[in-house]
């Protein structure tokens, strides 16, 4: 099994209702964040040496037909060479509702990492330097993550051929996503999911 389809949008960008999606569209199982956070004696040291410049791709994502969210999202470009025949979708939406979110969900986790279990320090250590490689360093204003958000997905688009490439935004629904994939359209509705509440009922959940 080797990766179809890979999510570059980062955190925030309705990647936890894409992956449902995909899984409903027969492209799962599909990795995201909750893999690390709910099985990190596995997960955790394979994307700590990812962060550190040895990833390890076939044993990041065995079993796995797709991925999205961080910490893929952060390595684009290096899974764009691992799996050039794959599709990538970038995840999307205003640059400041992204900020405003991030900064109320996963900003504001990291910022309280000395005050987290223990068992999550070390994924968050990971995940706070992830996201800083991704340009989002601690401490950014509104308009410095607006900036961050805004090149990334410009970066996204200067890397990966347009014909690979689909810009998505969920409340888009499933036929662009369908087309790009091709693949029939569900007769139900897109999924909708992990607003700001069930970010936080997540994280919980794992400590």
């Amino acid at each position: 099994m080797t990766l179809k389809v890979i999510g570059a949008g980062i955190g925030r960008t309705g990647t936890y209702s894409l992956r449902i999606a995909l899984n409903r569209l027969g492209f799962g199982p599909c990795y995201h964040m909750e893999e690390v956070l709910l099985n990190m004696p596995s997960q955790l040291p394979l994307w700590q040496d990812a962060v550190r410049g040895s990833p390890n791709w076939p044993a990041v994502f065995k079993g796995y037909q797709s991925a999205v969210d961080w910490p893929t999202a952060r390595f684009f470009r290096e899974l764009n060479a691992e799996y050039p025949d794959a599709k990538f979708i970038l995840g999307y939406r205003s640059p400041r509702s992204w900020a405003e979110s991030f900064s109320q969900t996963i900003y504001q986790l990291l910022s309280g990492v000395e005050n987290a279990p223990e068992n999550q320090r070390e994924w968050l250590a990971m995940v706070t330097e992830l996201i800083s490689q991704n340009g989002i360093p601690p401490g950014l204003d509104v308009a410095g993550l607006e900036n961050a958000f805004t090149a990334h997905a410009e970066a996204v688009k200067a890397e990966i051929p347009a014909a690979r490439l689909l810009v998505f935004e969920a409340k888009d629904g499933w036929e662009p996503l369908c087309a790009f994939l091709g693949v029939p359209v569900p007769d139900e509705p897109f999924p909708r999911t992990n607003n700001r509440t069930e970010f936080w009922e997540l994280v919980k959940g794992a400590s």
